[in-house]
């Protein structure tokens, strides 16, 4: 570990916010993978496999919210660039105790979309949440994380596997 002290790249040194500015950097592609989970009480993940949740298809609407959302990524992050979202796909999947979630988000732009990847998957979380709540208040989101990302200045990054 350097004992220099760490920057952060949104902060000038005399600790105020701005904004990067990416109007040097060459345009390359980038993509961005982040995983999440909802855990949810028996009742609900027996409703999620039989399909009997009352507000409707949760996957289908959760997997929408979070493409939907990766487009608005900089209207949520006041600091985010507004890029092109070239591709973003959605995966939810059911566990003994969870609903699993992976959103891979792509770009041909000047910066990374590892915040388009995060919230893609929080905000459809966050509807698997919404969407529920009616059948069990107890479901809670947990592990929200990036674990890929690739292209750009700084390369490939994969998240070491967790024990």
């Amino acid at each position: 570990m350097s004992d220099e002290p760490v920057r952060l790249p949104h902060l000038r040194g005399d600790g105020t916010a701005f904004m990067v500015d990416v109007t040097g950097k060459t345009p390359s592609v980038r993509e961005a993978t982040a995983v999440a989970e909802v855990g949810c009480s028996e009742r609900v993940m027996a409703a999620l496999r039989e399909g009997t949740v009352p507000k409707g298809d949760v996957l289908a609407v959760a997997r929408v919210a979070g493409i939907m959302a990766a487009k608005r990524t900089p209207d949520l992050l006041p600091l985010a660039h507004r890029i092109g979202v070239h591709g973003c796909e959605l995966d939810l999947s059911l566990a003994d105790d969870h609903v699993a979630l992976s959103a891979t988000v792509r770009t041909a732009d000047r910066t990374g979309v590892e915040m388009e990847a995060l919230t893609a998957v929080t905000v459809a979380a966050l509807a698997v949440v919404d969407m529920v709540k009616g059948v069990d208040r107890s479901a809670v989101i947990r592990r929200a994380r990036i674990t890929h990302k690739s292209g750009g200045r700084s390369g490939d990054w994969t998240r070491p596997a967790e024990t």
